[in-house]
C-alpha cells in the first residue's frame, strides 16, 4: 500500500509539470505588460525584457487622461452591466420556459437556439450592421447592449435550460397547486434555485462583453469602449509600447480581479450545469 501511494504521488507530480508550464505561459504576458508599463519609452527601447529599474506611473496617467480611457471605461461599464443584466433576465425566463413548460414547437425552437450557436459572428456582420443602421442604433449605448444580448443569448439560454432541466418538475406543479402564477413561480422558485448558473453566466458574459472589440467597433463608431480605445493606442507606423502596456493593464485589471474573486463559482457553476444537463 505504501509503495502504491508513493507511485501515485510521483505520477501526480509528473502530471503537474505540464500544468505548471501552461500556467507560466499564461502568467508571463501579465508580467511583461506590467513590467513594461512601468518603464519609460527610452527604458523599453534599451532593453524590453529586463526588469524595470526606475518604475514610473506616468504611462498610466497619460493612458487614462490623454487617450480618453476614462470616457471609454465608463462606456464599457455601462454597456457591460446593461448587457449582462438583460442576458440574465431573458435567458432565465427562456430557460424556465424550455425546461418546465409544455407548449407547441418547444423542441423545434430550442433546436433553433442550439443551431444559432454554430453560426460564426463574422457571417452575420453585414445583415447585423444593416439592421442596427435601420433601427438608428449606431453610436448608442442601448444599441451595443442589444447587440451583445443578441449575440450571446443562445449560449445563455442553453445553459439555463440545461440547469433547470435537472430540477424536479414537482416544484412547479406544487407551486401551481398553491395558486402561484408562472411569473411568481419563476421569481420565487426558479430564480433562487438557478443562482449558481446565473452567477456563472454573469461572470462569463462580463468577460465576453468587456473584452469585445469587433461588435463594439461596429456599433459605437464615435464613442469607443475601453478595448477599442486600447487598440487605438497602437500607431500605424510606430507605437509607444509602455503606453500601450499601461492601457492593457488598466483594461485587464477589473477582469483579473473578478476572475480571482469568483473563479471557484465559475468552475462550480459550469460543472453543475454540465451534470444537470
Amino acid at each position: 500500500m505504501a509503495i502504491s501511494g508513493k507511485r501515485e504521488k510521483t505520477l501526480l507530480r509528473l502530471a503537474s509539470i505540464p500544468m505548471w508550464a501552461l500556467a507560466l505561459t499564461c502568467l508571463y504576458p501579465i508580467y511583461f505588460a506590467v513590467n513594461n508599463a512601468l518603464k519609460t519609452d527610452k527604458g523599453y527601447i534599451l532593453n524590453r525584457f529586463s526588469l524595470v529599474n526606475d518604475p514610473t506611473v506616468i504611462n498610466f496617467i497619460n493612458a487614462w487622461n490623454r487617450s480618453k480611457l476614462s470616457e471609454y471605461f465608463l462606456n464599457s461599464v455601462v454597456t457591460t452591466f446593461g448587457a449582462v443584466a438583460l442576458l440574465l433576465l431573458v435567458s432565465s425566463l427562456a430557460g424556465f420556459a424550455f425546461a418546465m413548460l409544455r407548449f407547441p414547437y418547444r423542441k423545434l425552437l430550442f433546436m433553433v437556439v442550439l443551431a444559432s450557436l454554430m453560426i460564426p459572428v463574422q457571417v452575420v456582420l453585414v445583415p447585423f450592421y444593416r439592421t442596427i443602421v435601420t433601427l438608428d442604433l449606431v453610436n448608442t449605448r442601448i444599441g451595443l447592449i442589444i447587440s451583445y444580448t443578441a449575440f450571446f443569448l443562445p449560449f445563455c439560454v442553453y445553459l439555463m435550460t440545461a440547469f433547470y432541466s435537472g430540477l424536479p418538475r414537482e416544484l412547479v406543479e406544487a407551486a401551481r397547486m398553491d395558486g402561484a402564477k408562472l411569473l411568481q413561480i419563476w421569481w420565487h422558485v426558479m430564480l433562487p434555485l438557478g443562482r449558481p448558473a446565473l452567477i456563472t453566466l454573469g461572470i462569463l458574459n462580463t468577460l465576453y462583453c468587456w473584452n469585445d472589440v469587433l461588435i463594439s467597433l461596429l456599433v459605437l463608431q464615435k464613442e469607443r469602449t475601453l478595448m477599442v480605445g486600447i487598440a487605438a493606442l497602437k500607431g500605424e507606423y510606430t507605437t509607444n509600447v509602455p503606453l500601450l502596456m499601461a492601457g492593457i493593464v488598466i483594461a485587464a485589471a477589473p477582469i483579473v480581479l473578478i476572475y480571482l474573486v469568483f473563479q471557484r463559482r465559475i468552475v462550480n457553476g459550469i460543472a453543475t450545469g454540465a451534470v444537470k444537463g
